[in-house]
């Protein structure tokens, strides 16, 4: 699936890209029982008026699973934006099921082609967002799936060696496994490109430094 922005992205875009389609991916094959918004609104809720009339929507057990699983994806998304504000991001991976070199599924987002430019001459990121889930609502991409069990995910991020993270691991001779399915996600920039904005990386020597690190979290799905 490839989505190309009429024109250069806000800086900080390509983290808001990765964390909501994340949690479309999650939503979708059925490791969250409801949108992510959803939930966390109504976990909220619960911490707030426990012995509110209305009923939530989880109790005991699917209740703290539900609670753990938020906490993680908030601290995961927190150090998302550490990670994008230390390196450049050209890819992130998605791996649903099995283990890092063999999973079931695997989404790629590619930002290879996102030029950032500075905040006046940028499009704003809610209505790249929405365009991004424009096409994957039109390419219909998950409706084929058979039903995913509820399992772990794990997140990989691509960055410069040398950036500093430490709440990532690297994993300096990763390979992208080859088996399992795989989609990927390429966003670009066409349009009107300003000087000041930066251009995409494609050549493939600018790559050499980098290297995937991944997340300490494994993402236990769950269901009602």
């Amino acid at each position: 699936v490839s989505v190309a922005f009429p024109g250069p992205v806000c800086r900080g875009s390509g983290c808001r890209f990765a964390c909501e389609l994340l949690k479309h991916v999650l939503h979708q094959r059925n490791q969250l029982p409801l949108p992510y918004e959803q939930l966390a609104y109504f976990c909220r809720r619960a911490a707030q008026d426990g012995d509110g009339i209305e009923k939530p929507p989880f109790t005991g057990m699917a209740s703290s699973k539900c609670q753990q699983v938020l906490m993680e994806l908030e601290g995961l998304f927190q150090h998302l934006e550490v990670m994008f504000s230390l390196t450049l991001v050209p890819r992130v991976l998605f791996l649903l099921g099995g283990s890092v070199v063999n999973p079931k599924e695997l989404y790629e987002l590619n930002l290879e082609g996102i030029c950032e430019g500075s905040a006046e001459e940028s499009l704003q990121t809610t209505p790249c967002v929405r365009q991004l889930f424009h096409r994957l609502f039109v390419a219909d991409i998950f409706s084929e799936l058979k039903v995913l069990s509820v399992t772990g995910t794990l997140v990989l991020v691509q960055g410069h060696r040398d950036c500093g993270i430490e709440w990532f691991r690297p994993k300096l001779n990763y390979k992208v496994p080859t088996r399992g399915r795989k989609l990927t996600v390429k966003l670009s920039c066409d349009g009107d490109l300003h000087l000041s904005a930066s251009p995409p990386q494609h050549t493939a020597s600018k790559w050499e430094d980098y290297v995937w690190f991944q997340a300490p979290v494994t993402l236990k799905g769950f269901s009602e």
